[in-house]
């Protein structure tokens, strides 16, 4: 492979292809990788160093062809300006997110009481802010396990 540059190596575009090329040779190089996806290899080169951001059906596109569902998530949170309103997931083992999960529905009890005890007027009162943030971080966080659980099912049940 040739000398790859600091930012193409840690781009998580270029990673994706680089472990799907493992299973797939044509992906070893980004003409093969550009012709099957049907793009043009510049624009590969562009998306994989940095230069340039994919369109959402380019990301659609490489993350199915790669088997990297993760991809997709990378591109909301990093690429689109309204990113900032996607959880960001981690791809990990099953039993990693399990636990994680798991630990959050321990939570949910709680979180509903306060949620309840908080909408029972129907406001948000001052002193009820604190806790309805509290509320908001643990349904973020279900929502990024709930997001990590599906990933990791397309990648490893291949569905």
């Amino acid at each position: 492979m040739a000398n790859v540059g600091g930012k193409t190596q840690a781009n998580a575009f270029y990673q994706a292809r680089l472990k799907a090329s493992k299973t797939n040779e044509a992906l070893s190089s980004r003409a093969g990788a550009a012709e099957i996806l049907s793009m043009d290899p510049g624009k590969l080169y562009r998306i994989e160093t940095g230069i340039g951001a994919p369109y959402p059906e380019e990301v659609l596109l490489m993350a199915d062809l790669y088997g990297a569902p993760e991809l997709t998530n990378h591109f909301c949170r990093k690429c689109c300006p309204l990113g900032n309103s996607v959880p960001e997931i981690d791809t990990n083992e099953l039993d990693r997110i399990s636990v994680r999960a798991i630990s959050l529905f321990r939570k949910i009890s709680k979180t509903e009481n306060t949620l309840l005890d908080i909408a029972e007027d129907g406001k948000v009162t001052e002193d009820e802010k604190e806790d309805m943030l509290e509320v908001l971080k643990t349904l973020g966080d279900l929502e990024a396990v709930t997001q990590n659980l599906k990933n990791w099912v397309k990648k490893n049940l291949e569905l």
